[in-house]
């Protein structure tokens, strides 16, 4: 089986670095076109052996690079056209039908209640979307939460298959020598509390409410992961709160980089407004990490039970943030076993239930694979919570 992912832009950001997760495991051979913005993933990629080919579109309304779009198609004899974001699925369902490609798939990794990869949700914005979904053979939701939001959009619902996003969950594993060399490299005491968030700089993801709560504790550190829009508007506001010696803005930062950033944290949260899954917060309980958040599909759509490192902030403003950070700042720094959450989330699953909707979308027989919430979940230790011996700091 060909398949031709095709999707906006290859800068650093969650779709694009699951991409070439998935990518590592599809048992399938892939060739990757971005239509703008050929960035670190594009070589991370194409470390990996992957074939890029970047399309050089000027905007979002540069149809010129429609025709391009169905040539690369047609020369490349692909079986199906994967799309991966808003703009790569409005042209890229439009040129793989134009080609004649027997199934086109649609991943829609960011569609939130009110946004669709961070900006505002339009009229027209949703009736251009629906047009060309029509042109494909499946959508893939990477939760159930945005399943649900795809329907009250008017996809029907046998169009609509949940692959969640997926992790490697032994790369996350917390490791004590990584935690010690982040934490010099960065000039942070062993026995200081880190606070930790990852994502783009963007409103929507309220980082200006983690700088505000861990401004509030002194003593407190904050590692933030990303870049984006707001990255001079957080540094401003962390030196207004005088905080500004105690918040880490660390940049963009590639896959390779976050596994042992989270082994440097104590607490990780993701305040976010809203999310069409929540991906960093899987990792950060991959890696063993207590999480606060505000809204995760990812968690929110499993049993409690199943999330135990995972606590749901109410209102999720500064003030209840700073008091729940406080309540962790005054017990023993520890590590949790991965809970089965995080099995759940294996990559290796994911990979399986997308071969199922090719499969389906070439009408080629194929056992399934089990997609509900009960299905078996990767084996993870059943222990009770621990204070992690390697992780020295002293109870205030």
């Amino acid at each position: 089986m060909r398949v031709l992912h095709v999707i906006t832009g290859l800068g650093v950001g969650g779709a694009e670095q699951q991409l070439r997760l998935l990518l590592r495991h599809l048992p399938a051979a892939c060739d990757v076109l971005t239509l703008t913005n050929p960035g670190p993933v594009a070589d991370a990629l194409r470390a990996d052996g992957v074939r890029v080919t970047h399309l050089g579109m000027r905007g979002n309304t540069d149809v010129a690079v429609l025709p391009r779009l169905v040539r690369h198609i047609r020369r490349g004899g692909y079986d199906v056209v994967h799309t991966h974001l808003y703009r790569a699925c409005v042209y890229g369902r439009i040129a793989a039908r134009l080609a004649g490609v027997r199934a086109a798939v649609a991943t829609e990794h960011s569609l939130g209640a009110a946004e669709i990869e961070g900006r505002p949700l339009t009229r027209g914005t949703r009736a251009l979307y629906l047009s060309t979904e029509r042109l494909g053979s499946a959508t893939v939701a990477v939760s159930t939460t945005v399943a649900g939001r795809l329907r009250d959009w008017g996809v029907p619902g046998p169009r609509i298959h949940v692959v969640p996003n997926g992790v490697d969950a032994a790369r996350f594993r917390f490791d004590a020598e990584r935690r010690r060399a982040v934490r010099h490299r960065l000039g942070i005491p062993g026995d200081a509390f880190v606070v930790g968030g990852v994502g783009r700089l963007v409103p929507g993801k309220r980082f200006d409410v983690l700088v505000e709560a861990v401004a509030a504790l002194p003593g407190a550190r904050l590692l933030l992961a990303g870049d984006g829009p707001q990255r001079e508007a957080l540094r401003a506001l962390a030196v207004r709160l005088d905080a500004a010696d105690r918040v880490r803005l660390l940049g963009a930062c590639d896959g390779d980089a976050v596994p042992a950033l989270l082994s440097a944290m104590d607490v990780f949260v993701s305040a976010s407004r809203d999310e069409a899954f929540g991906l960093a917060v899987v990792e950060a309980l991959a890696a063993g990490l207590p999480v606060l958040h505000t809204t995760c599909p990812a968690v929110d759509d499993v049993p409690p039970q199943d999330a135990p490192g995972a606590t749901r902030l109410r209102g999720g403003d500064a003030r209840e943030l700073a008091a729940a950070l406080r309540a962790r700042m005054a017990v023993a720094p520890c590590r949790l076993p991965p809970p089965r959450l995080v099995g759940h989330y294996d990559i290796a699953r994911s990979s399986r239930l997308l071969m199922d909707v090719y499969a389906h979308a070439l009408d080629f027989p194929r056992a399934p694979t089990p997609c509900a919430l009960d299905s078996p979940y990767a084996p993870t230790p059943d222990t009770p919570t621990h204070p992690d011996p390697t992780i020295q700091r002293a109870r205030p």
